[in-house]
């Protein structure tokens, strides 16, 4: 369990922060880097949850992968598969990747299919939803980057950091009024 009785402490003034395993590394590290912009993510989603709450079945959604953000970044900070100082190593298991891709799969079943692509906007809950997306898919850069440096990486969470990005575009089309407020990309049309 966590326990943040004090906020600051001074221990990363030097420009190192603590794993979930106890070891420090830079601050600018691929790991820091990644799990960082997981939580990029996550804050993204919850200005995009400022304007999903007439959209309630979406809100539950991205309440649930706030959650699951936390699960990955946990994953991502421990680069062992041992246990943490607090215990039981947390992970992204193949569970919340399956879970992910129903329910990609029930919001793209109501809409229809596209002929173009899609810029941001439409409604505000849209707009931060393809925010989140972009962010979702520079943390999976950086995490296929940690991977392909020679750190563990888990596949499940690789996997979840790829599905969450389409997840969130399907998300942005489905608060867009189903796709009836997509916002079209129409090419050459300023030429």
């Amino acid at each position: 369990m966590v326990v943040l009785n004090r906020i600051y402490t001074r221990s990363g003034d030097e420009g190192t922060t603590m794993l979930g395993n106890g070891e420090r590394r830079k601050k600018y590290d691929l790991r820091v880097s990644a799990y960082g912009t997981v939580d990029e993510v996550t804050a993204a989603i919850g200005v995009a949850r400022l304007h999903t709450g007439e959209a309630p079945k979406i809100d539950a959604m991205l309440a649930r992968i706030q959650n699951d953000l936390f699960d990955l970044a946990a994953d991502l900070c421990s680069p062992d598969k041992g246990k943490g100082p607090g215990g039981e190593r947390l992970a992204v298991n193949a569970r919340q990747v399956e879970r992910l891709e129903q329910e990609i799969d029930q919001l793209n079943a109501e809409l229809a299919p596209l002929r173009t692509f899609v810029l941001a906007g439409g409604t505000p809950a849209a707009a931060y939803l393809h925010l989140a997306r972009t962010i979702c898919r520079r943390a999976e850069r950086v995490t296929v980057e940690l991977k392909d440096s020679g750190e563990s990486v888990s596949p499940e969470a690789l996997s979840y950091i790829n599905r969450l990005s389409d997840f969130l575009f399907v998300a942005s089309r489905y608060v867009n009024d189903k796709g009836a407020r997509d916002v079209l990309w129409v090419p050459g049309a300023n030429r």
